[in-house]
């Protein structure tokens, strides 16, 4: 099936999707803020940005969108342009797999958290950061 919209429209569509600063993300870093924990956002680590990290403690916390990131609780592969949406998704979570890969290599922890889980349970998400982050530190 073809797309609806131009090339031009559909160009102007995702460039307004977020990379950085996402509601989830905004959430997590505002009750990290909140309980006393500092953190650099968007973090360099080699040719890689880490949502937030802890440098010292070499903690890196990844937010994934549900959609972008193929969560297997939420995510639906949209009917249209599948073959597209087949490799786009997929080469997102080859990545993420080279990003966990590089960062542990680089005596970093890496924690992944799901949209769906911030949302839903924010608390038990700052309870795993705490839990790595004292462990790291002691």
């Amino acid at each position: 099936m073809t797309d609806t919209v131009s090339k031009e429209i559909r160009s102007r569509i995702m460039s307004k999707i977020k990379g950085k600063d996402t509601s989830p993300e905004l959430r997590l870093r505002k009750e990290l803020w909140r309980i006393g924990y500092r953190y650099k956002k968007d973090y360099k680590s080699g040719p890689y940005r880490i949502d937030v990290a802890f440098p010292r403690a070499k903690l890196a916390i990844m937010v994934d969108g549900c959609f972008w990131h193929a969560c297997p609780r939420h995510f639906k592969m949209p009917k249209s342009n599948k073959r597209y949406w087949i490799k786009k998704i997929g080469d997102n979570r080859k990545r993420d797999n080279k990003f966990n890969n590089f960062m542990r290599v680089g005596g970093w922890m890496v924690i992944r958290l799901w949209e769906h889980d911030i949302n839903n349970n924010l608390a038990g998400c700052m309870k795993r950061i705490k839990s790595e982050y004292t462990n790291l530190c002691t």
